[in-house]
């Protein structure tokens, strides 16, 4: 596994999360419903190499809804899954709860891309609820080497999505 590692780590998709490591800013748009832009306000992240460039943690800080939000996500490449994999906590979104997504085995490697579900009931889902868990999917674009889009989308139980919250950064 090391040599996969290091091939990753030299053109793969470990140098992919190298090149987004560094400190952030830029503006978060924030979505409740498709299409009607609900707020868009400052954001500030550092994406960080951690566990020897195997994991990139992302730590940010703003303001959503007059409220100070604070978050964090670990972005992972599995070189045995061949997938993406992301696990996300903020103060707004997730409560006392982790979301857990991943991409698809043998998807592009070269574009971070994972879904994770949420129960839609406050307490989560149990065995008499009529409600089915909705989607998460997220996206990382490097557009360039100072330009980051991370990009979250609801997906309701037909499968339809919706932008929901994309974070335009430029490197510092």
């Amino acid at each position: 596994m090391s040599e996969k590692l290091e091939r990753s780590k030299k053109d793969g998709p470990h140098a992919l999360l190298a090149r987004m490591a560094g400190t952030w800013k830029g503006t978060s748009k924030l979505w409740f419903e498709p299409d009607q832009l609900a707020e868009e306000t400052a954001l500030a992240g550092t994406l960080e190499l951690v566990l020897d460039g195997m994991h990139l943690l992302h730590k940010y800080d703003g303001i959503t809804m007059g409220k100070r939000q604070t978050g964090l996500a670990i972005h992972s490449y599995s070189l045995g899954e061949q997938r993406w994999q992301t696990a996300w906590v903020d103060s707004f979104h997730n409560g006392t709860r982790i979301l857990f997504s991943q991409g698809s085995a043998g998807a592009d490697a070269r574009r971070p891309n994972v879904l994770g579900a949420y129960p839609v009931s406050s307490v989560g889902p149990s065995a008499d609820s009529a409600e089915p868990d909705w989607g998460w999917r997220t996206t990382l674009d490097l557009l360039s080497d100072d330009h980051l889009v991370i990009t979250h989308f609801n997906v309701d139980p037909d499968g339809m999505e919706a932008k929901a919250i994309e974070i335009d950064y430029h490197r510092i």
